[in-house]
């Protein structure tokens, strides 16, 4: 048997490679540490299989996500699993399989749902696994739900509108007495002039 040395170099650099790529004890904490903190803030988590996106397409994800208020990870479940522990998001636990994304949405519940959804149209590559809001965990179907939900301003505008508009119908309700006698007087001045 013999063994070629550019081989046993190349097994030896590969090894050597999946070394520096482990995390050790102290790393796996601070990842754990930095989840567990974003969870305990963030309203809505959407994890996707990513596996076959390049990596411009995840530089490209990332960008969006930080313009869209959404905090993106890429970890071990297990590391996930510990920093969800004790948050909403404790329920998605035991359904975590795959390499997964993580998006977690920080400014309103609906970001992560969006920003995956349309990344998703264009990058077929992309998968929608599942989807947590409010201590309940939801198939990845759910992400057109979560999509749909309105943005703080939209909401606020719907806020306003629907307090306005009592304030509107008490205006029209308190004209009218004055706007049916104006149009009385007009139709008895009508029918004198006749």
């Amino acid at each position: 048997m013999s063994f070629s040395g550019t081989g046993l170099r190349r097994s030896a650099a590969v090894a050597q490679s999946e070394k520096a790529m482990a995390l050790n004890l102290a790393q796996k904490k601070e990842v754990v540490a930095e989840l567990a903190n974003v969870a305990a803030k963030a309203h809505s988590l959407v994890a996707s299989e990513y596996a076959g996106l390049t990596v411009s397409q995840l530089t490209e994800l990332r960008k969006k996500a930080r313009q869209g208020g959404v905090y993106i990870k890429v970890a071990k479940n297990t590391l996930v699993s510990r920093a969800v522990d004790g948050t909403d998001y404790a329920c998605v636990k035991d359904t975590l399989t795959g390499p997964l994304l993580y998006a977690f949405s920080t400014e309103d519940p609906g970001a992560a749902g969006r920003l995956i959804k349309e990344f998703a149209k264009a990058n077929e590559k992309l998968k929608p696994q599942l989807v947590a809001v409010g201590g309940k965990a939801y198939p990845g179907t759910h992400v057109e739900v979560l999509a749909s939900l309105p943005t703080r301003e939209q909401a606020l505008t719907m806020l306003v509108s629907l307090l306005a508009q009592p304030a509107t119908m008490l205006v029209r309700v308190l004209a009218e007495p004055a706007s049916q006698v104006a149009r009385v007087i007009n139709q008895v001045g009508q029918t004198k002039a006749a």
